[in-house]
C-alpha cells in the first residue's frame, strides 16, 4: 500500500460567518456600478386588493425606459428596472402618483454653510439631485437650510452631506444644527402602517356610530311590527327615511369616501378594483334610498323601499375587515422587523483612548468598537481583546452562545454575554452580514413563486368579469323580477358587487411567502426567492458534497497507535510532542491538524531544527537532538524501514476513509497516525431524514473513491460520484437531471459554485465560501446539515398554505357570487343581503392571513445539535 504524504481532504480556508450571506441590491436603491438598466425598489402605499397592485404594475410598465415592474401587495414594494437614460426615479414615482397610490418617502433638513447667492442654491440643489434615490431639493440661501425628499433605505444624511461637500460647501452637524438624522426604511414602513391602521380604527368608529342605530332603525321595526307603528305613527314613512338619510350620509362621505377616491381612479384609469366595486354597490344602494327619499312618486308600486343600512353597514363592516386585515400584515412581517431592528442605532468607538457613542450608520471599516456585557454588538468585526460568549440564534437559529476571543469575528446584531469585548469593524451599513441577510429575505418576500401566476391570470380579468356579472344580474332581476324586478335587481347587484372583492386572491400567496421565509430566516435558512421557497419540496433528488458538507472540512487527529512494549500515557505525550513539534513548521492542514491536537492535550512543543519539507512524501527535522521523520509508507520505505508490523492496523483505518501516516525518531517506527475529515454532527440525522422523506440521496465528491465510500458507508448513502474534477461536478448534476427529475445540491467551495448554478436548486452552507453563497438559491447560515429537511419541510408547510389560500380565495368567490346574483332565490327563496356579503368578504381577506400566519408556528421535523 502506497500512501502520499499528506493527502488532505482539501478543505478550503473558511471565511468567518459574516461572508456567510452574499451582496444584493439595497432596497429602495440601484444597482451599484451598473450603467443600464439599474433597479430600484420602493414603498407603495394605499395598496388594498390584487388589481391594485396589478394596476400600479401595469402603470409602471407603461412608463417609457422601464423594462420591468412588479409589484407586490403583501410587502407593499415595487421593484421596477429601467435605462436610467429614459427615466429616473422621480417619473417612476411621478407615476405612482398618478395612478392614484403614494410612494413612502421621507425628509430630512441639512443646515448647509458657505451659500452666498442664488447661483449657489442651485448648485447645491443640483448636487442633492444627483443622489440616487432623492426626488427633490429645495434650498432656502436665506435660512441656509436644504430640505430633501428621498426613498428611505437608500439615502442617509451621510450621502447628503457628501454630495454637499463636493459641491463645494459644508454641512453643519452635531447637537446643535437641528438637522434630525433620517429614519431607517424600516420605521418609516412601520409608522405608515401605524398611522394607516390608525385611520382605519378611526373610520371604522364613526362609521359603527352612525351604522349600528341605522341598523337597528331599518331592522328593529320590520321584526317587531308594534315599533313600526309607533315610529310612522311619530314620523311618517317619508320622515323615517329622512331619519335614516342622516344617519347614512355621514357614513357614505366620511368613511366611505376613501373607497369613492380610490375607486374612481381604478375606473378613470380603465382598471377596476375592489375599491370599484365597492364604490358602485354602495353607492348604487344609496341613491336609489336617496330617490326613494326624495321623490317616491317616480317608483312603482311595492318597489319604494331604502336600503341606507346596507350601505351604511356595508362600509362598516369592510372598515372591520380592513382593520382585522392590517392586523394581521402587521403579524405577518413580525421576523422582517425583528430582523431589521437587530441592529443597534448607535456604537461606542474607541478614538483617542476615549469611548464615544456615536451612530452606528457613522462607523467606519477600521474603527475600535467596544460592546459591554448584554449590549448587542453593532457592526462586523474582528475581535482584539476581551473575552465573551455570543448569542447569535437570530442569525444562524444555533441557540447555545458561541465563544469569542481574540481573533474572533463578531456579527453585527448578534447580543453579547457576559463579558466585554473590543472589537475592529471590519464591515459596516450595507456590508454587514446582518444587512445582506434583511436584502434576502426581503427579496424573497417581494418575489414571487410560479403558482402565483395562476392567481395574476385570474385577478387580471376578475374584477371586469364581476362587473359584466353583475350588470347582467341587474338587468335579469329587472327583466324578470316582476313587480319586486327593481327592488331585487339593486339588492342583488349590490351583494355581487360586495362579496365579490379580490382581496383575498391578492394576499393568498405573497402573505404565505412572506411569514413562511421570515420563520425559515429565524431558523437559519435564507430563501432568496419565492421560486426556490416554491421548489424545493419538489426536488426528489438531494446530491451533497462531501467536504464542508458532510463533514466539517478539516482534517482532525483521529489515532495514534504506538508500536513497541510500551504504549501508555507517558508514551503517548512523548511520541505526540516528538511528531507535533515536528509537523509545527509545515503549513500543510494535516501537520496542523496534529499540531491541533497536541495543543488541545496541552502539551507544550519544543522548537524543532533543521526541518524541511519532501514534497509527496511527508517531513523531516530534528527535535531535542532527535531526528524526526513523519509522513507515507513510500517514505518510510525510501528510509529503509520497516512498517509491516503496524499495516493491518493502517490498511483497516483506510478503509474507514482515514488517511495513514507514520512517524519515526532515530531510524525507528515508533508509531502511526491517522488523519480524517470527521463527520458534521448531524449529517446522519440529515441524510436519513432525506431518504426517510422518499428523496434518492447521491454524493458529489472530488475525493477518493476509497475515502467517499467510507464516508459514505457511514451515512448509508449508496449512489457515491467520487473522484470528481471540480469542473465535472455541474456535469454529474446535469446526469442527474438528464433523467427528468429535479435535482437539489448542496455544497459550500468555490468548486462547488457551478453546481450550485446547475441545479434546480442550490443550497449553499453559510460556513462556506462567498462564492457559493452567491450562486446558491438557499443558504444555511448555521452549516448544519440538518437545515435541509428543515428547509425542505418549511417549503412544502408553505406551499400547503398557498394552495390552502388560493383554494379558499377561488372557492369563496366561485361559490358566492352566484349565490349573490340570486340563483337560489326562485327555487329556495334564499338570498344573500348586501350586509352579510360584506361580512363573508371581509371574513375571507382574514382567513387568509390567518392561515398564513400559521406558518409562524411551524416546527423544524430535526432539531440543531446546539438547539
Amino acid at each position: 500500500m502506497s500512501q502520499p504524504a499528506h493527502p488532505s481532504p482539501s478543505p478550503d480556508p473558511r471565511p468567518g460567518p459574516d461572508t456567510a450571506s452574499p451582496g444584493a441590491a439595497t432596497p429602495g436603491s440601484v444597482s451599484p456600478g451598473a450603467a443600464s438598466p439599474v433597479t430600484a425598489e420602493f414603498t407603495v402605499q394605499g395598496m388594498t386588493c390584487a388589481s391594485c397592485s396589478a394596476r400600479v404594475e401595469r402603470g409602471l410598465g407603461k412608463v417609457g425606459g422601464v423594462q420591468r415592474a412588479q409589484v407586490n401587495l403583501a410587502t407593499e414594494r415595487a421593484s421596477v428596472t429601467f435605462d436610467p437614460a429614459q427615466t429616473s426615479l422621480t417619473a417612476l414615482t411621478a407615476r405612482v402618483r398618478e395612478i392614484g397610490y403614494e410612494p413612502l418617502t421621507a425628509t430630512t433638513d441639512l443646515s448647509v454653510q458657505g451659500m452666498t447667492c442664488a447661483a449657489c442654491v442651485t448648485r447645491v440643489e443640483r448636487a442633492l439631485k444627483r443622489v440616487e434615490g432623492v426626488l427633490d431639493a429645495q434650498v432656502n440661501l436665506a435660512t441656509e437650510r436644504a430640505r430633501v425628499t428621498y426613498l428611505p433605505g437608500r439615502v442617509t444624511d451621510s450621502d447628503l452631506s457628501a454630495a454637499v461637500t463636493r459641491a463645494g460647501y459644508a454641512v453643519l452637524t452635531g447637537a446643535d444644527s437641528g438637522v434630525p438624522s433620517a429614519p431607517g426604511r424600516a420605521a418609516l414602513e412601520q409608522a405608515a402602517r401605524d398611522d394607516h391602521e390608525r385611520s382605519l380604527e378611526r373610520d371604522l368608529r364613526v362609521s359603527a356610530a352612525f351604522a349600528v342605530p341605522l341598523l337597528l332603525l331599518a331592522m328593529l321595526p320590520m321584526m317587531w311590527m308594534p315599533l313600526h307603528m309607533t315610529l310612522t305613527g311619530l314620523l311618517g314613512e317619508r320622515g323615517l327615511n329622512v331619519l335614516m338619510l342622516l344617519l347614512a350620509t355621514p357614513v357614505q362621505f366620511g368613511p366611505g369616501r376613501r373607497f369613492l377616491r380610490l375607486g374612481w381612479n381604478s375606473l378613470r384609469h380603465r382598471s377596476p378594483d375592489m375599491n370599484a366595486l365597492v364604490m358602485i354597490g354602495t353607492g348604487a344602494a344609496y341613491l336609489y334610498s336617496l330617490l326613494v327619499t326624495l321623490a317616491p312618486g317616480v317608483f312603482p308600486a311595492g318597489t319604494a323601499h331604502v336600503y341606507f343600512e346596507a350601505s351604511a353597514v356595508v362600509i362598516t363592516l369592510i372598515l372591520l375587515g380592513k382593520v382585522l386585515e392590517a392586523r394581521a400584515k402587521g403579524r405577518s412581517s413580525a421576523a422582517m422587523t425583528a430582523l431589521l431592528r437587530l441592529q443597534p442605532t448607535t456604537a461606542r468607538v474607541v478614538r483617542d483612548g476615549q469611548d464615544t457613542d456615536i451612530p452606528t450608520a457613522d462607523v467606519r471599516s477600521g474603527d475600535l468598537i467596544l460592546v459591554r456585557p448584554g449590549e448587542r454588538v453593532p457592526v462586523d468585526g474582528e475581535v482584539q481583546s476581551g473575552e465573551s460568549w455570543v448569542d447569535e440564534s437570530m442569525l444562524t437559529g444555533e441557540s447555545v452562545p458561541v465563544h469569542k476571543a481574540a481573533g474572533a469575528a463578531v456579527t453585527g446584531g448578534t447580543v453579547n454575554g457576559a463579558g466585554a469585548l473590543t472589537f475592529r469593524a471590519t464591515h459596516v451599513g450595507a456590508d454587514t452580514a446582518l444587512a445582506r441577510i434583511t436584502r434576502l429575505v426581503e427579496d424573497a418576500q417581494a418575489s414571487r413563486p410560479p403558482i402565483q401566476g395562476l392567481a395574476d391570470r385570474v385577478v387580471a380579468v376578475f374584477v371586469p368579469v364581476v362587473l359584466a356579472v353583475a350588470a347582467l344580474t341587474f338587468l335579469t332581476w329587472l327583466l324578470l323580477g316582476g313587480p319586486q324586478g327593481l327592488s331585487h335587481a339593486l339588492v342583488n347587484t349590490v351583494a355581487v358587487l360586495i362579496i365579490a372583492c379580490p382581496c383575498a386572491m391578492g394576499l393568498a400567496t405573497p402573505t404565505s411567502v412572506m411569514v413562511g421565509t421570515g420563520r425559515a430566516a429565524s431558523l437559519g435558512v435564507l430563501f432568496k426567492s419565492g421560486a426556490a421557497l416554491e421548489a424545493l419540496h419538489r426536488a426528489p433528488v438531494i446530491a451533497l458534497d462531501k467536504t464542508g458538507t458532510l463533514t466539517l472540512g478539516r482534517p482532525e487527529l483521529t489515532d495514534l497507535i504506538l508500536t513497541g512494549p510500551h504504549a501508555g500515557p507517558d508514551d503517548r505525550t512523548a511520541a505526540l510532542t516528538l511528531i507535533a513539534a515536528a509537523e509545527r513548521g509545515s503549513e500543510h492542514p494535516v501537520a496542523q491538524a496534529i499540531v491541533t491536537a497536541a495543543r488541545a492535550g496541552g502539551l507544550t512543543l519544543p522548537d524543532a531544527q533543521e526541518f524541511r519539507a519532501l514534497p509527496g512524501e511527508g517531513i523531516d527535522a530534528t527535535v531535542n537532538g532527535q531526528r524526526v521523520q513523519v509522513g507515507s509508507d513510500r517514505l518510510m520505505t525510501r528510509l529503509g524501514l520497516n512498517v509491516a508490523p503496524l499495516t493491518a492496523q493502517t490498511d483497516a483505518l483506510a478503509d474507514l476513509g482515514r488517511t495513514p501516516l507514520y512517524a519515526a525518531v532515530d531510524g525507528r517506527v515508533i508509531a502511526a497516525l491517522a488523519v480524517a475529515d470527521p463527520i458534521k454532527p448531524g449529517s446522519l440525522d440529515a441524510v436519513q431524514a432525506m431518504q426517510a422523506s422518499g428523496r434518492r440521496v447521491v454524493m458529489i465528491t472530488g475525493d477518493h473513491a476509497r475515502t467517499a465510500q467510507a464516508v459514505a458507508r457511514q451515512l448509508g448513502i449508496t449512489d457515491v460520484r467520487a473522484e470528481v474534477h471540480p469542473a465535472q461536478k455541474s456535469a454529474a448534476v446535469k446526469e442527474l437531471q438528464a433523467a427528468g427529475q429535479r435535482v437539489v445540491f448542496v455544497g459550500d467551495g468555490i468548486n462547488d459554485a457551478p453546481a450550485l448554478a446547475q441545479a434546480d436548486v442550490g443550497v449553499a452552507i453559510g460556513t462556506g465560501t462567498d462564492v457559493a453563497a452567491e450562486t446558491a438559491d438557499v443558504i444555511l447560515m448555521s452549516g448544519d446539515l440538518r437545515g435541509v429537511p428543515n428547509a425542505v419541510a418549511l417549503s412544502r408547510a408553505t406551499l400547503n398554505n398557498i394552495r390552502g389560500n388560493l383554494f379558499w380565495a377561488f372557492a369563496y368567490n366561485v361559490l358566492l357570487i352566484p349565490v349573490a346574483a340570486g340563483v337560489l332565490e326562485p327555487p329556495l327563496g334564499l338570498r344573500l343581503n348586501p350586509v352579510l356579503a360584506a361580512a363573508a368578504m371581509g371574513l375571507s381577506s382574514v382567513f387568509v392571513l390567518s392561515n398564513a400566519l400559521r406558518l409562524r408556528g411551524f416546527r423544524p421535523p430535526l432539531t440543531t445539535g446546539n438547539d
